[in-house]
């Protein structure tokens, strides 16, 4: 078994910062904070999003996470589905049988050209078509 050399190469590790170690080490003084203001005063923290007084992004920009409580519908194209149009009758066990529907689907819209025409053949008040 060979035994491999774990020491880090030459050059690659430094030695840390001692800041406020006194004026011989370089870094005595303010200890490399600048002089005055907020940022060199002891126990400062800034606070999360804080840009300087001017306004932070998370409130320039608008809320996210609204969801409608009207429900769309779901929307069927009559000329990309054309089993939907050649029903006899249309409703939603209907249309279940020619075309798959996810079951959180209430609504249902019929688009396309000749969609006006199919009204007289729908049989379910939630099922729509663009002309109505």
């Amino acid at each position: 078994m060979a035994l491999h050399n774990l020491t880090p190469a030459s050059g690659s590790v430094k030695n840390r910062k001692r800041v406020g170690r006194g004026q011989g080490s370089g870094m005595g003084k303010t200890a490399t904070r600048g002089n005055k203001g907020q940022r060199s005063r002891t126990g400062f923290s800034r606070k999360r999003g804080f840009e300087g007084g001017q306004q932070p992004l998370q409130r320039r920009l608008p809320k996210v996470g609204f969801t409608s409580r009207v429900e769309k519908p779901y929307v069927i194209n009559i000329e990309k589905v054309k089993k939907v149009a050649e029903l006899d009758e249309i409703s939603f066990e209907s249309i279940k049988s020619v075309h798959k529907l996810q079951a959180s689907v209430k609504k249902i819209k019929l688009i396309g050209k000749g969609a006006k025409n199919l009204a007289s053949k729908i049989k379910d008040e939630n099922i729509t078509t663009s002309g109505n």
